[in-house]
């Protein structure tokens, strides 16, 4: 069963409390995203395998530890996951990135793929399916299933926000996967916000409203 890790560090809640306040503007909810991201990302790759090596320091040989060659893959869905990469690429600058982009039919109302392109090894790789916020959890639910259609089995969502609505689709959806947020807020609206959430992550980290 997929765990839910609720990351409760101080400098987390910190920069969480920054971003969710409306006075905020895009450049600084930009650096601020980067920064939770990066936080986020030390705890996300926790359980990374190690191997141990020989090295020689300036005065002795030493036997110490490098990750043991797992690879890893940032997938922001688009576009509000965009601001999320950069920051866990300062702690993993080998990973490499994907991208998965979704729109709702306005028949149906079900997440539809117009984009996805994933690192060729995908299959080899622990994939970080990125976006700030998960709300209905549809979209998140959609995306995961897309990557899955392509042989990756090793994936964890990793959420600034979520609501309880889509913690509880993401994990009845995809039991097997890990999801990682800061906060769990009260509840969706009826126009599907997270109440009370940050707005459109979207929009404020990049200027469109």
């Amino acid at each position: 069963m997929g765990r839910l890790v609720i990351m409760d560090h101080p400098l987390i809640q910190h920069k969480v409390s920054l971003m969710r306040d409306k006075g905020t503007g895009s450049k600084e909810f930009r650096e601020l995203l980067e920064e939770v991201s990066m936080l986020m990302a030390y705890e996300v790759t926790r359980d990374l395998p190690l191997r141990e090596v020989e090295i020689e320091t300036p005065l002795a040989v030493s036997r110490t530890k490098v990750i043991a060659g797992k690879k890893v893959g940032i997938i922001p869905i688009l576009r509000a996951g965009l601001g999320m990469v950069e920051g866990i690429l300062r702690l993993i600058p080998a990973a490499k990135v994907g991208h998965i982009g979704l729109y709702r039919d306005p028949d149906t109302l079900r997440p539809v793929e117009y984009y996805c392109k994933l690192p060729k090894d995908a299959q080899e790789r622990l994939l970080i399916l990125v976006d700030p916020m998960l709300a209905t959890g549809g979209s998140a639910s959609a995306a995961i299933t897309f990557i899955k259609q392509r042989g990756v089995k090793n994936i964890k969502l990793v959420n600034i926000i979520a609501a309880p609505e889509g913690v509880q689709r993401v994990r009845q959806d995809h039991p097997d996967v890990d999801i990682y947020v800061a906060a769990v807020d009260e509840r969706l609206d009826e126009q599907g916000y997270i109440i009370p959430g940050m707005g459109d992550a979207g929009d404020r980290l990049f200027g469109t409203k």
